[in-house]
């Protein structure tokens, strides 16, 4: 009879992303404890054993524990305490998307942004041909074409209730329009003297009607509207340039970077600015705040198929909640900013005007970056035809996501953090795995340049568009 030799036990310790440590005292658990069983152990001293939540673990130095901690860590310190972070997990998965489930012709100039609503039941696109189009998901279908604008409709943005879509052209107006029918509300907004960049709607735990949009543009101003009355509510002007992007955060903050190459931060009440961070040696093209998915989801849940409540207030209850949650994981709100100086920096905007982090890598101008939606990882798309990923917390690179052979233009992430797709300008949408770090599938099949990619809330699909005019609506 072979007696078997039991596994030397080491003592581990849990801590939590904000360094609190879970339980106390050290556990002897032994060497090959697999992660399921790590995962269960965590459970119960977060006292959720009812309702397990899918866990990772990582060591200080950020080396993941796969199978088992003896086949993760090379060295084991017997006489210490091995210090292990834990970091709850989506509890849906999103599948891949593998295929074109449409191509969907309309427009008669190239697409430039296709956005789907926040509770992934509509999806509108503004196109070089002036006009918005709304489409039909299930049928596949263009549904209503949106006809106000005299030039390129150069963004779009849905408001946090997913009945309103504002949408702004190169001649600096903006219109609004009403989701279900397709009708525009109100007159247009036209305060801008030249084009507009970026429109941020009010997060929706701040005002669950949707009144207030802001609007940034060329002429280096912003401008916060009220969508009812069709009038300026505050004018934010301090920036020496064109404003490209703008974020509004969930603290009653608005974020906008331009190329004068500062970051700006604004106080929304009453119009004063807060910050201004430099550090960029040229135009920021792109800004991330990593409760950007939080804030955009709003009210609607995806593990829970993103119904909508029944009540405003429940509405504004549930995005509050939403909202909490996510600055709870992410410990406060984190500013990312990308620029044509190559770099990024990664900034903590209500405690320091200081960055945390320059992160460099990139070989060329940084086109967008975007925080997953656990706000735990950084996505960035180059023109040096790669997508970098970084830790959403320190900044520090983590790895790059090679395949693309042209620019990349636009990232977006799945809902439950753990793929990321891109559309370039070689014509091909590419998903990215994030646990090998490595190309899971290539999507060829537009025409031409691929300008924007848009991953839904809920995760079921992908909507691309670019120079070839076509929408194609990719599934699993």
């Amino acid at each position: 009879m072979t007696e078997e030799v039991e596994a030397p036990q080491v003592s581990v310790n849990f801590f939590g992303e904000d360094g609190k440590e879970l339980g106390g005292a050290g556990i002897l658990v032994p060497i090959d404890i697999s992660t399921n069983e790590l995962q269960i152990l965590c459970n119960q001293l977060l006292e959720n054993s009812e309702d397990p939540v899918p866990i990772s673990f990582f060591t200080d130095d950020g080396i993941e524990i796969r199978d088992s901690i003896q086949k993760s860590v090379e060295k084991i310190d017997f006489e210490k305490t091995l210090k292990l972070v834990y970091q709850p997990q989506a509890v849906f998965r999103v599948r891949p998307v593998t295929r074109c489930s449409a191509s969907i012709p309309g427009h008669g100039e190239p697409v430039i942004s296709a956005q789907f609503s926040p509770d992934g039941k509509g999806l509108a696109s503004g196109s070089g041909d002036t006009t918005v189009r709304i489409w039909d998901i299930e049928l596949e279908l263009p549904k209503y074409t949106l006809k106000a604008h005299k030039n390129w409709v150069l963004s779009i943005a849905w408001s946090p209730d997913a009945l309103k879509i504002a949408s702004a052209c190169k001649n600096g107006q903006i219109n609004i329009w009403d989701a279900k029918t397709g009708e525009q509300i109100g007159k247009t907004l036209s305060r801008h003297k030249q084009w507009v960049t970026s429109l941020a709607w009010q997060p929706m735990h701040k005002d669950a009607t949707c009144r207030l949009l802001a609007s940034a543009g060329k002429d280096g101003n912003i401008f916060i509207w009220d969508v009812i009355k069709g009038a300026v509510v505050r004018c934010l002007s301090g920036h020496t340039a064109s404003v490209t992007c703008i974020r509004w955060g969930g603290e009653g903050l608005l974020y906008s970077g331009s190329q004068d190459r500062t970051v700006k931060m604004w106080r929304v009440d009453d119009g004063v600015m807060c910050r201004s961070m430099g550090g960029h040696a040229h135009w920021i093209n792109t800004l991330a705040l990593n409760t950007d998915y939080a804030l955009r989801t709003s009210c609607f849940e995806p593990s829970k198929r993103c119904i909508r409540p029944e009540t405003l207030e429940e509405s504004q209850k549930i995005a509050q909640a939403r909202y909490d949650l996510a600055m709870k994981t992410a410990g406060g709100e984190r500013l990312v900013s990308g620029s044509d100086d190559f770099t990024m920096f990664l900034w903590n905007p209500t405690e320091t005007k200081q960055s945390v982090a320059r992160m460099t890598g990139h070989m060329q101008l940084v086109n967008q970056v975007v925080f997953s939606p656990d706000t735990r990882y950084i996505a960035s798309a180059s023109f040096d035809k790669s997508v970098k990923l970084w830790c959403g917390r320190t900044g520090k690179y983590i790895a790059s996501l090679r395949g693309h052979v042209g620019p990349v233009y636009q990232v977006s992430w799945s809902a439950d953090s753990r793929l990321i797709v891109s559309g370039s300008a070689d014509s091909t949408l590419k998903v990215f795995e994030l646990r090998t770090k490595s190309l899971y599938y290539d999507l060829p099949g537009h025409g031409d340049e691929v300008y924007t990619v848009d991953w839904s809330p809920e995760g079921t699909k992908v909507v691309s568009g670019g120079k070839d005019k076509v929408l194609k609506l990719w599934r699993q």
